[in-house]
C-alpha cells in the first residue's frame, strides 16, 4: 500500500461525512467524493507536509462542495450577485435562502442592493468601489452609510448591545412546582436551543441555567453561556459559544467552548473545546467518535429538528412509558401545565430516552415560544452503580419513578434557567 493510499484509508471516514453533510443529494455526494480522491492522487506530491494531510483533503473537500452549490445556485436562478454565498445555508438539507436577509435586501434599492454587496460580500474598499463604479470616494462614503441605515430599519432583528442585557439571578433553591396533564392535544413547537445547553446559538444570545438537587431542591452549579461572535470550523459557519460552570460547594470555575450552527432547520454543534491539565483541547465533527458519543447527533452529525411534532414514536401514560420506536428516541408525550412558584407554563414535554446513553431520560418541558421551562433527568436504577455502589432506588427512594418498557428510572436533578425567574 502507497503512502497516499494509507493516508487516503485513514481520513476517508472524515471526508465522506463532510461531504455527506453538506451535500443533500446521496448520489451526488459519492460523485464528489470520487472527484475529490481524483484530485488528491493528482496532486499528492505537491502536499510537502504529510502530516497535514487531513485539512488538505478537507480544504479539496470544501473547494469541490463550494463548486456544487454555486452550479446548483445558477440552475435554481439564485444570482450570485445580488445573494452572497454567506447567506446561503449550504449543508446536507440543500440551498436555503435566509428568508430574513434576503427580504430586508428586497426592501432596499438597487443601488443600496449594489454598494452593500461590493463591501460586505466582495469585501471591496470604499477606494475600490469607487473604482468599480467610477464614482466619486465621497458618493461611495454617502452612499454605503445611507444603504447600511435603510437596512437596520427594514431589518426586524434589532442587535442588542451587550451592556443591554443582564444576567438574572437564579434562586438558591428550586421553588416549588407542579406538573399537571392537560386534556388539550400537544402543539407542535420550534426549538432553537442547543440540546441540553438551554442556549438559542445565535449572536448576542445569554443564558444563565442552575442544575437543583432532588429532593433538597439545593442547586448544585450554574451556568452562564453566551454567544460572542462568528465561527467557522472546516469552512461550515456558526457561532462560537463561552460556557463557564460555577460549582457552589468548591467555588471552582469551569471554562468549554463551542461553534454550533442554526439552520432553518437543524440545530448542531460543531466543535468543543476545553483546558485539560493546562492544554487546550478541541474536537470537532470530523473527529470520528470522540466528538459523536458526546456531542453528535443523526446521521452524519445532521443534528436536532428544531421544528419538534408528535411522532407517536414513544407513548406516555401517568409515569409508565413505552418506546415503540427506538430509532426515534426524541418525541412530544403530551401538553402539560407547569406551573413554578406563581406562575403557569403551557408546554409539551419532550422525553429524549437513551439518545446519548440508554439508561438516561430527559424530560423537557418547552412553552410556545421554544424556550425550556423545566429540564428533568432520570437515571436507570443501574446506572453508574459500580461508580456509587448501590442502585439509585436505594440512594434516592423518596424521589419519583418512571417505568420506561418495564424498567426502573429515577428521578435525580433539574435544572431551569433565567427565561423563567
Amino acid at each position: 500500500m502507497s503512502e497516499f493510499e494509507k493516508l487516503l484509508q485513514e481520513n476517508i471516514v472524515p471526508l465522506k461525512r463532510y461531504v455527506n453533510f453538506k451535500i443533500d443529494n446521496k448520489h451526488d455526494a459519492e460523485d464528489i467524493i470520487q472527484d475529490i480522491c481524483l484530485v488528491a492522487t493528482l496532486k499528492f506530491d505537491s502536499l510537502r507536509n504529510k502530516s497535514a494531510f487531513k485539512g488538505w483533503l478537507i480544504g479539496i473537500a470544501n473547494n469541490k462542495c463550494n463548486d456544487y452549490y454555486r452550479q446548483r445556485a445558477k440552475n435554481m436562478d439564485i444570482s450570485l450577485d445580488s445573494v452572497s454565498e454567506s447567506l446561503l445555508s449550504v449543508s446536507r438539507f440543500g440551498v436555503t435562502e435566509q428568508i430574513v436577509v434576503r427580504d430586508t435586501l428586497r426592501a432596499l434599492g438597487d443601488k443600496e442592493k449594489q454598494i452593500l454587496h461590493l463591501y460586505f460580500f466582495e469585501d471591496l474598499s470604499q477606494e475600490d468601489i469607487s473604482k468599480r463604479l467610477s464614482v466619486p470616494l465621497g458618493t461611495v462614503k454617502s452612499r454605503l452609510h445611507y444603504a447600511k441605515e435603510k437596512f437596520k430599519q427594514h431589518y426586524p432583528y434589532k442587535e442588542t448591545e451587550k451592556g443591554d442585557i443582564i444576567m438574572k439571578r437564579l434562586p438558591e433553591y428550586l421553588p416549588n412546582y407542579k406538573i399537571e396533564k392537560s386534556k388539550l392535544a400537544p402543539f407542535d413547537v420550534k426549538c432553537e436551543e442547543l440540546m441540553g445547553f438551554c442556549i438559542v446559538p445565535k449572536l448576542n444570545e445569554r443564558i444563565t441555567w442552575g442544575s437543583y438537587d432532588i429532593p433538597s431542591r439545593k442547586m448544585n452549579d450554574f451556568t452562564e453561556a453566551s454567544v460572542v461572535g462568528k465561527a467557522e470550523v472546516h469552512g461550515i459557519e456558526g457561532v462560537e459559544i463561552i460556557a463557564k460552570q460555577h460549582i457552589c460547594a468548591s467555588k471552582k470555575e469551569y471554562e468549554r467552548y463551542f461553534v454550533a450552527q442554526l439552520t432553518d432547520t437543524h440545530c448542531r454543534y460543531l466543535a468543543e473545546s476545553h483546558f485539560e491539565n493546562g492544554v487546550r483541547k478541541t474536537f470537532t465533527f470530523l473527529d470520528s467518535d470522540i466528538f459523536m458519543n458526546n456531542w453528535g447527533f443523526g446521521e452524519d452529525n445532521c443534528g436536532y429538528e428544531t421544528y419538534i411534532t408528535q411522532k407517536n414514536a414513544i407513548a406516555r401514560t401517568g409515569n409508565s412509558i413505552e418506546v415503540k420506536e427506538k430509532k426515534e428516541l426524541v418525541d412530544i408525550v403530551g401538553r402539560y401545565t407547569v406551573t413554578i412558584g406563581d406562575k403557569a407554563y403551557d408546554t409539551v414535554c419532550v422525553m429524549d430516552i437513551g439518545h446519548f446513553d440508554s439508561r438516561i431520560a430527559i424530560e423537557q418541558y418547552i412553552d410556545k415560544n421554544g424556550r425550556t421551562i423545566l429540564w428533568r433527568r432520570f437515571n436507570k436504577n443501574d446506572w453508574a452503580s459500580k461508580r456509587y455502589g448501590k442502585q439509585w432506588t436505594e440512594m434516592l427512594p423518596d424521589n419519583e419513578r418512571l417505568i420506561i418498557n418495564g424498567e426502573t428510572y429515577v428521578h435525580w436533578y433539574d435544572c431551569v434557567t433565567d427565561y423563567i425567574f
